[in-house]
């Protein structure tokens, strides 16, 4: 049987090709995908292509769907299943997975999905024994494809030193900004800031329980923050545009003994500079974060039972599998936040 499936093929080139539905292997899953959102990564791998993968290659890793047929050795799981998942799973055997760095794990990249942007899709072993889920009937298809993104935010979320009564920055307004400003103001009682440059975006983020936002097109960050914070800084930074300049900018404006977490990442061979006077004497931490553990995913499952219904509002609009390159065209032009893709 045939199935639609989008490849990206050169950078800012998507093909809607008609292929063979996959057969599974051994501990494998099929998925019929019912809803695919769109990813700050994708879009990424869209302008500039990805170290890891080479052209053309499947697309899209954040999706929800219903089992169409299972492999030789799957217990869990069996058609008709409807089911959510990360994009990802640890070998669980080398050096940085018996330390408990799975996020780590040195063939992380043998066990990666692609293919959300298709009718079909095929699910890795690793992934359906260590990071798949049944969607509860609560979860609506959309709303179960926030796993992915939601875990990596619980990663950051793990690696974060917070204090009750915190002042947090969060610097940029896109998904994964907005993401972390609904996880923190339900998880922690601090004083949050968001800064970002779209104002439709700054207050969806006001919405999700920021305390004050900061329109950097109109305002001056540091002037704001001074007066937000009586000229101390924020406690911690948490870094999510992946601008080389912002990550300094990060460093210079966290407060005395606080922390600046990177998560936004910039292109391969990116060479930033900080301050060496005010990592020492200021005794700043700065922390780099990357992907997730099972046991994030596991606390993303959690989480989006009980909040998924507020994320939603991220989502921009909504276009067939056959209008990808549409929908990816304006995604380039920073038109909209999320978008959701239905095969």
């Amino acid at each position: 049987m045939k199935m639609l499936s989008a490849f990206l093929t050169d950078i800012e080139r998507i093909e809607i090709k008609e292929v063979e539905i996959p057969e599974p292997l051994e501990g494998e899953v099929i998925i019929k995908v019912r809803s695919a959102l769109t990813c700050g990564t994708d879009l990424k791998m869209y302008l500039r292509g990805h170290p890891k993968f080479k052209f053309p290659m499947l697309f899209g890793h954040e999706c929800s769907g219903v089992i169409y047929k299972v492999g030789a050795g799957v217990k869990n799981f069996k058609e008709g299943d409807e089911v959510m998942f990360a994009n990802s799973a640890s070998c669980g055997e080398c050096y940085y997975c018996k330390r408990g760095l799975e996020n780590l794990c040195v063939n992380l990249f043998n066990n990666i999905f692609l293919g959300a942007y298709s009718e079909f899709a095929k699910v890795p072993a690793k992934i359906v024994q260590k990071n798949m889920f049944m969607k509860p009937e609560s979860l609506s298809f959309t709303q179960a494809s926030f796993l992915e993104p939601v875990s990596c935010v619980m990663n950051g979320i793990e690696n974060l030193k917070i204090r009750g009564g915190d002042s947090v920055l969060i610097i940029g307004d896109g998904a994964i900004g907005l993401m972390f400003t609904l996880v923190i103001k339900k998880l922690f009682d601090v004083y949050l800031i968001v800064a970002g440059k779209h104002a439709e975006r700054l207050n969806l983020a006001l919405k999700f329980g920021a305390d004050e936002v900061v329109n950097v097109a109109e305002f001056d960050l540091d002037d704001k923050l001074k007066e937000i914070t009586s000229g101390i800084g924020p406690n911690l930074v948490i870094e999510c545009t992946g601008k080389p300049d912002v990550w300094e900018k990060s460093v210079d404006i966290v407060a005395k003994g606080g922390e600046v977490i990177l998560y936004g990442g910039v292109p391969a061979g990116t060479k930033v500079k900080f301050d060496a006077t005010k990592l020492h004497y200021d005794q700043i931490t700065v922390k780099g974060i990357f992907h997730f553990t099972s046991k994030d995913v596991r606390k993303a499952y959690e989480f989006l039972s009980d909040n998924s219904d507020r994320l939603v509002e991220m989502i921009s609009g909504k276009f067939k599998l056959t209008q990808l390159p549409e929908a990816f065209e304006k995604l380039a032009n920073r038109s909209g936040i999320k978008y959701e893709i239905e095969p």
